[in-house]
């Protein structure tokens, strides 16, 4: 009798030592635009810190973005990082994030961070040439308009990248109705929209077109490196740069884990990956592998909101469509 009374509080032991693992077993979810790789060594360096599990959701903005909205009845990612400063401000200001100021953000520049939000890294966007294209290397937007660049510029769709979109905005407010008359005369001289930024840098890596108008910087840097013949040119007019704000949506049911992420990405081990991947660090004791945006000029890309964004949008897509 006592055998079976043994037995019975054992296993009563073990199924509620069962509940309790299972109950603790959980994984943050990450829905994350670019770069994948980092996102993997990020998850991958977070788990063997903690031991927390990471799932990986990557995707261009527009479609992270479009899963966000689709999933608020059942709200499913604890962490979004955005290739666009836009989305975090946007979030903000609709009430869907956790205030959360991490220790390590202390060496973050304060344009790069706010009460729910901060920069996981930067990139920025210039012209990406084939040095091997025939072409003159163009030094300014405006080159690619020229008959030498005639139907052999490509440009990602400001419709699935956020930064694109800033490109147009930053180019509006930095030069007025002049920037519309530069996008017409790029789409008079043969200019293709493409995807997103990698489908507009493969053929111009390729040698099919020429070069890129406003591609993501961190993807060529990386590409450069492995050998293909490109080269990155920030114009002097005048560019934009591409904050990659990390955010932990108010609905996650893991707060104090989605807070030990953010710190570690902000962490020095961290923060190396952001540099290994091309990107400009967002702390600034961190050393990069690139140029950094306080050596560019850089263009504003503020708006009134959302509203402006979805016409400037619109505007370049009716453009394009003609």
């Amino acid at each position: 009798m006592k055998a079976l009374l043994s037995v019975k509080k054992g296993v009563a032991l073990a199924m509620v030592l069962s509940s309790m693992m299972i109950s603790s077993a959980h994984a943050l979810t990450v829905y994350t635009a670019g770069p994948g790789s980092l996102a993997k060594s990020l998850a991958s360096g977070f788990e063997q810190k903690t031991g927390v599990k990471v799932n990986i959701f990557q995707a261009t903005t527009g479609k992270v973005m479009a899963r966000l909205e689709a999933e608020q009845a059942n709200p499913q990612a604890d962490i979004l990082i955005s290739a666009s400063w836009d989305t975090a401000e946007d979030l903000h200001h609709r009430g869907w994030l956790l205030p959360f100021t991490s220790a390590n953000a202390d060496k973050v520049p304060v344009a790069l961070k706010g009460a729910d939000y901060v920069a996981q890294g930067v990139s920025a966007l210039g012209i990406v040439w084939n040095t091997k294209s025939g072409t003159p290397e163009p030094k300014e937007w405006q080159d690619l308009t020229s008959a030498a660049f005639k139907d052999k510029v490509t440009t990602p769709d400001p419709a699935l990248s956020g930064a694109s979109l800033d490109l147009l905005i930053g180019l509006q407010n930095g030069m007025g109705e002049k920037a519309w008359q530069l996008f017409d005369a790029l789409k008079n001289n043969g200019m293709v929209v493409s995807g997103p930024n990698a489908q507009a840098v493969t053929p111009v890596m390729q040698g099919a077109k020429a070069a890129v108008f406003g591609a993501v910087d961190y993807v060529t840097y990386g590409n450069i490196a492995q050998g293909e013949s490109l080269k990155v040119i920030f114009p002097t007019s005048g560019t934009v740069i591409a904050p990659r704000p990390m955010m932990i949506l108010k609905t996650t049911q893991h707060a104090d884990d989605a807070k030990a992420f953010i710190d570690y990405v902000l962490s020095p081990e961290g923060q190396n990956m952001v540099a290994d991947a091309w990107l400009m660090p967002a702390r600034t004791d961190v050393e990069a592998k690139r140029p950094l945006f306080t050596e560019l000029k850089v263009l504003p890309t503020q708006s009134n909101g959302t509203s402006e964004r979805g016409d400037v949008l619109k505007r370049f897509n009716a453009l394009f469509a003609k």
